[in-house]
């Protein structure tokens, strides 16, 4: 068998890989009948519902930090601490996950301002539109 793990094949089936280790480990399933047994195997306790820790941990993403977090990020107005682990989790972890949240963050940042605040005013009225709707529906 190739040098594919267990824990490697868990964060392709998360999609936590990289373009370069997914293409690696595609390339060793193709090529590996008892590297496919394995992957169907970690389908099948997923299915089932794994409820190991790591399991939790990875579908939970626990270690995952938060919009919030991300925007703060990107405006660089974090603490040391935590703008370093972010940034751990960005480049050297390479979550997928939070990588797509941040290019979102960035994409709604360079928004022309008319756009920006367009959408702005639609949110806002169909929270004051809600918020009257529940205002009048109390006795």
């Amino acid at each position: 068998m190739t040098d594919i793990t267990r824990e490697l094949l868990d964060a392709y089936l998360d999609d936590a890989l990289s373009d370069t280790e997914t293409a690696r480990v595609e390339k060793a399933l193709r090529e590996s009948e008892p590297l496919r047994r394995l992957l169907r195997v970690a389908m099948q306790e997923r299915d089932r519902g794994e409820h190991s820790i790591s399991a939790v941990w990875r579908r939970e993403r626990l270690s995952c930090p938060t919009r919030e977090q991300l925007g703060s990020y990107l405006l660089q107005v974090l603490d040391d601490e935590l703008h370093d682990y972010i940034d751990f989790h960005l480049r050297t972890v390479g979550c997928a996950y939070c990588l797509a949240n941040l290019a979102d963050l960035k994409a709604l940042q360079q928004e022309p301002a008319p756009k920006a605040q367009e959408r702005r005013r639609r949110i806002f009225a169909s929270s004051a539109g809600y918020l009257k709707t529940c205002r009048d529906a109390k006795p």
